[in-house]
């Protein structure tokens, strides 16, 4: 071979690496996210699934699921969300004041990866799916207070603005 030849194979094979990452998986989106929610003070735990553009209620906390994503079938399991998360704390409430928490994607496999910080709150998936033909629309397993699980967004209280 020519040091031509060597050069210009050696140019392929560079720019396939850089277009195709080894790690980079096809996705797909789903419809339903479940989640899994615990507050640390009480050990209460509630799960949820929830519809991706819908704001869910836990504590002081609300979360938005905003997309969710899993690997085909013949992949290895993994499913990802992205939510925004934010706090309205009870005296806050009259100012409609609403910090950030947490926005970002989250693992199911690694939780700890890309988790929310939070002293009183923890949320993570558990899994996104789509949605069942027989199934309701939202579902919560555990103990629920007042005013907890599916928000209207017309309710909800405004998302924190972003500060610069």
């Amino acid at each position: 071979m020519t040091k031509n030849k060597i050069r210009a194979s050696l140019l392929v094979m560079a720019m396939l690496l850089i277009a195709a990452p080894a790690n980079a998986r096809a996705t797909i989106d789903t419809t339903i996210a479940k989640l899994q929610s615990i507050d640390k003070v009480t050990a209460r735990t509630l799960t949820f699934e929830v519809n991706v553009g819908a704001t869910v209620k836990f504590g002081s906390l609300y979360i938005k699921l905003q997309a969710c994503r899993k690997a085909p079938d013949i992949e290895e399991p993994e499913s990802a969300a992205f939510m925004q998360i934010w706090e309205v704390s009870d005296e806050d409430t009259e100012k409609e004041k609403a910090n950030w928490v947490y926005s970002g994607w989250m693992f199911a496999s690694s939780p700890g990866l890309s988790a929310m910080d939070h002293p009183i709150y923890d949320v993570w998936v558990l899994e996104c799916k789509d949605k069942e033909p027989d199934a309701p629309a939202i579902s919560i397993e555990g103990e629920a207070l007042e005013g907890e699980g599916i928000v209207d967004d017309k309710e909800a209280p405004g998302q924190p603005d972003i500060e610069q």
